[in-house]
C-alpha cells in the first residue's frame, strides 16, 4: 500500500504543465484530486515516474457564465460546485449530482475535471455531461480543441485525450427556463459508485414531453446516452406505458458487469427503474 518512487512537479501555469507533460512523455501523469490515481499508485497498478500536480494553476479553477453556457475550470472541486449559486440556478441537476458523489471529504478535494477525464465508467459526471450536451476543452502542445462529451468516452479508462493533453474546462449549455431535471442513483452505501444511475433533462409543453435527454451511469464500460429511450417519451404525458417503453429501450443498450453490486440482470433491472424515476421527477420539476 505504498506507492513506488516518483518525481513531483508543481507547475504554476498551464503552459508549464503542458510543456512538462510533453517533455516527460508517457512516464508522467497529471494529478488533480487524486482519488483515482493515488489508490492505483498505492496498489502499484499505476507506477508513473513523474506526477504533475495541477493545484498551483489558478487559471484551471472557477465557475463563470459565458452567454448561454456555464464554463467550469477543470480543477474546480465538487464542494465548490455545491457552493455556487450560479450552478444551483442555471444547471440544478449538476448541483444534485455533485451532492451524490462519494462523501464530503471526497467532494472537498475531488475535481470536476478529474471526474470526467479519466474515463472511469463508475464516475457520476460523465453521463450527466453527455445528457446536458456539454463539451470539454482539451489543451496540449499542438493547441486547444473542444470535444463533445458524447464523443469523448471510447472505453473503460480510454478517452479522446491525446498524449500530453490536459482537460482544462467543461462547457455546459444552460438548459432553458422551465426545464425539469433529475439524477437518480442507486448505491449500496455512502461513498460507493452507483449500482445504476440515470440523468434526465426534459421540457414539457401542454402536459407532454417536448424535449428529453437521458444518460446512464455505470451500466456499461462507458457512460451511455439513451437516445431511443428519450425519443420514446417525446410527445407523451409520461403515462405508465411510455415509462415502461423508455425503461426497456434504456435496458437494451445496458451491458453492466456482474460484480459486488449485483448480477447483470439485476443491475439492468434497477437501471430501468432509475430511468423511470428520473423521468417522473424531472417532469414534476416543470
Amino acid at each position: 500500500m505504498i506507492p513506488g518512487p516518483f518525481n513531483y512537479h508543481r507547475p504554476a501555469s498551464l503552459a508549464d504543465a503542458v510543456n512538462l507533460l510533453a517533455t516527460l512523455g508517457d512516464e508522467a501523469r497529471p494529478l488533480a484530486g487524486g482519488h483515482s490515481l493515488v489508490p492505483m499508485m498505492k496498489l502499484r497498478l499505476a507506477t508513473p515516474e513523474h506526477l504533475v500536480d495541477l493545484h498551483g494553476i489558478a487559471g484551471l479553477k472557477g465557475i463563470r457564465r459565458d452567454g448561454n453556457r456555464l464554463v467550469i475550470g477543470a480543477m474546480t472541486t465538487q464542494h465548490e460546485l455545491l457552493a455556487s449559486d450560479e450552478v444551483a440556478k442555471s444547471v440544478p441537476i449538476l448541483h444534485e449530482a455533485a451532492l451524490l458523489i462519494a462523501d464530503p471529504q471526497v467532494r472537498y478535494r475531488g475535481t470536476i475535471g478529474g471526474n470526467v477525464a479519466n474515463g472511469d465508467p463508475g464516475n457520476d459526471m460523465p453521463a450527466l455531461m453527455m445528457t446536458l450536451g456539454a463539451s470539454y476543452r482539451l489543451e496540449g502542445k499542438s493547441g486547444a480543441r473542444d470535444v463533445a462529451a458524447a464523443e469523448f468516452y471510447q472505453g473503460a479508462y480510454f478517452t479522446a485525450l491525446e498524449p500530453g493533453e490536459l482537460l482544462t474546462a467543461v462547457s455546459i449549455p444552460v438548459p432553458p427556463a422551465g426545464h425539469g431535471s433529475a439524477y437518480e442513483k442507486l448505491k449500496r452505501k455512502v461513498g460507493d459508485y452507483a449500482t445504476a444511475a440515470a440523468a434526465v433533462v426534459l421540457t414539457m409543453s401542454g402536459g407532454k414531453v417536448a424535449t428529453c435527454a437521458i444518460g446512464l451511469t455505470n451500466l456499461a464500460e462507458t457512460p451511455l446516452l439513451a437516445t431511443d429511450a428519450a425519443n420514446a417519451v417525446i410527445g407523451t404525458s409520461l403515462d405508465e406505458a411510455s415509462l415502461k417503453k423508455a425503461a426497456a429501450a434504456a435496458q437494451a443498450i445496458m451491458s453492466p458487469a456482474a460484480d459486488a453490486r449485483g448480477p447483470v440482470e439485476y443491475r439492468k433491472h434497477v437501471g430501468g427503474i432509475m430511468v423511470m424515476r428520473a423521468l417522473q421527477r424531472a417532469a414534476r420539476g416543470n
